[in-house]
């Protein structure tokens, strides 16, 4: 009998409910049943996707903050900083911008290596702060990411694959967003959902028709062992 592949999942626009927001209670049992690693790459912030491995009930590998921020289960390697990330939002700040999120930012307030700024926010002025500090914005969808470049997502899955027993020539992604795509790059198979971005269908090996859980639902079933 096969054996279920490894799956490497972003959050946001590839867990959550169709109309966008909010992971989809749908995927919680699938998840919870897959034999193989089920790896959660995002931008979000280190503390989201171990609590949603917590919740699922599925062992902690996690892959957040764009790649600046991994967990094998038994170690946490941080591969950036936050001190630049920080002094640009002050900048940006300064400047009459705003981060986005309001006083309590909850958003940010336990990111380890980056800072997101709402995506309703200008983008341009940010990009030229975070240049002058030699760090890269990265628009995921649903929030601008000052970040390293150097750490991403693929690099991070990489890190895993080395100190785990999963094997990325048979690894599954499925992704929505540029920030997706280095993962894309070292597995075995990738899909974008039919809500991804045009970085995201590009590195694709396959783009879905279906959008958010719906696509993710359907690649989980195509690659269930028989």
């Amino acid at each position: 009998m096969e054996r279920d592949p490894p799956l490497v999942l972003d959050i946001d626009g590839t867990l959550t409910r169709p109309e966008g927001w909010g992971i989809d209670p749908r995927l919680f049992d699938p998840l919870l049943e897959w034999e193989a690693p089920v790896v959660i790459a995002t931008g979000k912030a280190f503390p989201y996707p171990v609590a949603l491995c917590h919740f699922a009930g599925i062992p902690e590998l996690v892959v957040a903050e764009n790649g600046g921020a991994v967990y094998t289960g038994d170690d946490v390697f941080f591969t950036a900083d936050r001190d630049a990330a920080e002094a640009v939002a002050r900048e940006y700040e300064a400047a009459g911008y705003s981060l986005g999120w309001g006083p309590e930012d909850t958003v940010n307030r336990w990111r380890e290596t980056e800072i997101a700024v709402q995506h309703d926010q200008p983008v341009e002025p940010l990009r030229e702060i975070a240049d002058g500090y030699g760090l890269e914005v990265v628009d995921t969808g649903y929030a601008y990411h000052v970040k390293d470049p150097a750490p991403n997502k693929g690099d991070g899955v990489r890190t895993i694959a080395e100190h785990t027993n999963l094997d990325l020539e048979e690894a599954v992604a499925v992704g929505d967003s540029e920030n997706d795509v280095s993962t894309f790059e070292v597995v075995g198979r990738s899909f974008a959902v039919g809500n991804a971005d045009d970085a995201a269908r590009g590195a694709a090996d396959e783009v879905l028709e279906d959008v958010h859980a719906d696509a993710t639902l359907g690649v989980i079933e195509r690659v269930r062992s028989a």
